[in-house]
């Protein structure tokens, strides 16, 4: 079992010593983003960590801007929106260095009548694809790269400016920039440091293509400790900017310059802690390897709706961007949608599709999924991509729209025999619902074109 970074006798200890006074109890939804509430330190440790604490079941029933939304089963006016049961997961609790006199901790979600984890839950999600490949006798790894623009303006500074004529913190191309990168290094080496007095495992920072534009690297983990990571670092580095009177976005495409990529770098494991990936075949791939890959090529655009989330995910995809649009493998070929990356043990794949706007939880089970589906129908590697693959015409595409991703995830049979009906019936929703607010939309793009010209 994975230690937590800050056992409960060490809470304890340090709630009566005064070093901690609040703690934050805190459940992943629809959109990969932090809920819950802040408890007074002594009340949590005499009756939440017993107990439980209880939330509103429409979190995860709204849409980004909390609004209460039509088509959820599990959550509505009809129903009532109930309770769910926000456990805490202890392995998950550590202190938050960034917040005076603060400890954290994620929760699993429960029905309050015993029937059971919630099955939509993103946490719970993945778990039941572990589960799944954990009856194969494998494990999943994954480490998660997100990319961010950082600006020189504060959050409500950018929103009273409607998010025009910003400021981005480096005025040029910094990738890989020592330079650049320095210019703003306070913020990302306080960044670093504080996520790990988290419990995390920083490994690098380094600048990218957009302007303002940053990457900080975590180590790989286990697939929910990594999902875990990624959600905690996300919501404490903009909490971080935030005190320092900046803003970063995690949008998939903040402008028309290059997009906010997360790519996802995932292995498989055998009952000894081997790779299961390594092996003779084309590219030192094992016959497990060669299926694994098989699989996510083969249910990446059904599934693509737990990839890219969101209207925005979707301008991503563009030629020459680094963001891919074949569905190829290839490797170290970052023109592929999979680039195989690693040496030896070390050997994983790349999946250069998701933004930063996604949920890390459903793109990890989503990978799982795809690369179960490989395994159990034992599909055949198709040829490695050898040169740019944005010029293959033969190639499957991603998908060009998120209403395009809907229409496959609804028809998806892997889907269904994977995540469930319930599932799928509950995310095909969300995606509905974006597209009904981007419809009803009036974009600047409309306005410049139509105000006077038309």
């Amino acid at each position: 079992m994975r230690r937590a970074p800050l056992t409960l006798e060490q809470l304890r200890v340090a709630v009566t010593e005064g070093e901690i006074d609040t703690v934050v109890l805190a459940l992943v939804d629809m959109q990969g983003r932090l809920q819950g509430k802040r408890f007074h330190a002594p009340y949590f440790l005499d009756q939440v960590v017993g107990h439980g604490s209880e939330g509103c079941n429409y979190l995860l029933a709204v849409d980004v801007d909390m609004n209460t939304v039509d088509g959820y089963a599990m959550s509505s006016w009809e129903r009532g929106y109930g309770d769910f049961v926000m456990k805490p997961d202890f392995d998950t609790l550590r202190r938050v260095p960034w917040q005076p006199g603060t400890a954290m901790l994620l929760a699993d979600l429960e029905w309050p009548d015993g029937t059971g984890p919630v099955a939509a839950s993103p946490r719970q999600i993945l778990r039941g694809q572990l589960d799944r490949l954990a009856a194969h006798g494998l494990t999943a790894y994954a480490g998660t790269e997100l990319e961010f623009v950082l600006f020189r303006d504060s959050y409500e500074q950018a929103l009273r400016g409607g998010y025009r004529d910003l400021t981005p913190a480096n005025q040029y191309n910094v990738d890989y920039s020592l330079l650049g990168t320095a210019r703003v290094e306070p913020l990302l080496r306080r960044i670093r440091n504080q996520m790990a007095g988290a419990g995390l495992t920083p490994e690098s920072a380094k600048g990218e293509c957009n302007l303002g534009q940053h990457e900080i690297a975590f180590r790989y983990d286990a697939a929910v400790a990594c999902a875990d990571h990624h959600v905690i670092y996300k919501n404490g580095a903009k909490e971080i900017a935030a005190q320092e009177g900046m803003s970063i976005t995690f949008m998939a495409k903040p402008n028309a310059r290059e997009g906010n990529s997360c790519h996802i770098h995932f292995s498989l494991r055998d009952s000894a802690g081997d790779s299961a990936m390594l092996g003779d075949g084309p590219a030192h791939l094992s016959v497990t390897g060669q299926r694994v890959l098989a699989g996510l090529l083969a249910t990446m655009r059904e599934l693509s709706l737990f990839f890219a989330p969101n209207v925005n995910s979707y301008k991503r995809y563009q030629p020459g961007s680094f963001a891919p649009t074949a569905l190829r493998w290839g490797t170290d070929n970052r023109t592929c949608a999979l680039r195989l990356v690693g040496h030896g043990q070390g050997m994983r794949v790349e999946n250069r599709v998701p933004g930063a706007d996604v949920n890390p939880y459903l793109a990890i089970a989503a990978l799982v999924a795809g690369a179960l589906h490989g395994i159990e129908q034992e599909l055949e590697l198709g040829q490695e991509c050898t040169g740019n693959a944005y010029d293959d015409e033969t190639a499957e595409r991603v998908p060009g729209t998120l209403r395009d991703a809907l229409t496959l995830w609804q028809s998806s049979e892997v889907a269904r025999a994977a995540f469930g009906p319930e599932v799928v019936a509950h995310y095909a929703n969300m995606a509905r619902v974006e597209l009904a607010a981007f419809d009803a939309a009036v974009t600047d793009w409309e306005l410049t074109r139509g105000f006077e010209r038309l």
